[in-house]
């Protein structure tokens, strides 16, 4: 989808937006860095930790107070009775989403020709439009993408330098904007990019920021507004620039659609490696704690709720491990729903 700021597409807009898709999105910096930009595993720490401190400070203030609760209930043996039995159902879960992304790997070799030779007639397309071999690395791939957009801006630029007429003049200070707001854009993305390895979210992370479609809009818009003042090979530059930055959709959804397969299967492995300890710990509680242990204090706080609080928080350690995921995939997924020059948040029109 757009991440460009306009006043609706019937009208000429604004053609320079601005560089991030944070500064886009008018959301704040807080906000992205939790649903995309911080680790994973660092989102699920301070999860964790939030619903810790909550636990003791809930636990702590209400009344009755949680050992009292405990020496006239079964309150413990509630609690991780139930986390046994949901921590074993959502391992399954994760067993079935794991089946899933593999399954689409697989298949009759006629299925995995088709998907070979789709993949190379998309290279090869590439190779012509960029003029040398596409490379293998995502980020470089992207990157000549971005490169050659450029370039084929600058071509168009300067074949209508030389015209005379007020149209030729506006559509002169059209393209200057325009390459103004390419250049400055290209530059956000290409430094992003730089060093930035798949496995990680960096190189689709930097993709994110590259404005492709409100620039296809543009280009679109300015070759309609200005055709009857252009000559055929004017017509030909704004195709080939529109051409390039259109492949930059598919390959940034292929990178896309890669890293979700490599996210949701490495989501299934840390599910899977935290459910053990989980399950251990919601055991140990049911058959070790109860009213009659942990009957101290410390700084202040009653032993029994500092165990109770840390045994629960680390049995929804695999759920907080699920949200962090899902929050940076879902994400994701909506900002990126329409290919193409369509805008569908009301803050990007």
């Amino acid at each position: 989808m757009s991440d460009g700021n306009s006043e609706n597409d019937g009208n000429d807009g604004e053609i320079s937006t601005a560089n991030t898709m944070r500064e886009r999105a008018g959301e704040s910096r807080v906000k992205l860095w939790l649903l995309l930009g911080a680790r994973r595993l660092v989102v699920t720490g301070s999860l964790a930790l939030v619903f810790f401190l909550s636990f003791v400070i809930a636990g702590t203030l209400l009344y009755p107070p949680l050992k009292s609760t405990i020496a006239s209930s079964d309150t413990i043996e509630t609690m991780f009775s139930t986390m046994l039995g949901t921590t074993i159902t959502g391992v399954t879960l994760v067993v079935t989403i794991s089946q899933l992304v593999i399954s689409q790997e697989n298949g009759p070799l006629g299925d995995q020709r088709q998907r070979m030779s789709e993949a190379m007639d998309f290279r090869e397309f590439v190779r012509e439009m960029i003029g040398h071999t596409t490379p293998s690395d995502p980020s470089q791939f992207l990157k000549d993408i971005i490169d050659e957009t450029e370039h084929r801006a600058n071509e168009l630029h300067q074949s209508i330098s030389d015209g005379d007429s007020e149209e030729l003049s506006q559509l002169r200070d059209d393209l200057d904007e325009f390459n103004e707001s390419l250049t400055g854009n290209s530059d956000t993305v290409k430094e992003e990019l730089d060093g930035a390895t798949f496995g990680t979210f960096d190189v689709l992370f930097a993709a994110l920021d590259f404005n492709y479609s409100w620039k296809i809009f543009h280009v679109e818009r300015m070759r309609e507004k200005y055709a009857d003042h252009l000559d055929d090979e004017q017509k030909r530059l704004f195709e080939r620039l529109k051409t390039s930055l259109s492949m930059f959709g598919p390959a940034r959804e292929h990178i896309k659609t890669l890293y979700f397969q490599w996210a949701l299967i490495d989501l299934s492995q840390l599910i899977l490696y935290a459910a053990i300890p989980s399950l251990f710990v919601a055991g140990s509680m049911l058959a070790f704690v109860g009213s009659g242990t942990f009957t101290g204090t410390t700084l202040g706080l009653t032993d029994i709720l500092l165990v109770v609080a840390g045994a629960f928080t680390i049995t929804l350690i695999p759920f907080f491990l699920l949200v962090s995921y899902i929050l940076r995939i879902a994400t994701v997924a909506k900002r990126t729903l329409a290919i193409g020059p369509l805008i569908l948040r009301d803050s990007q029109r």
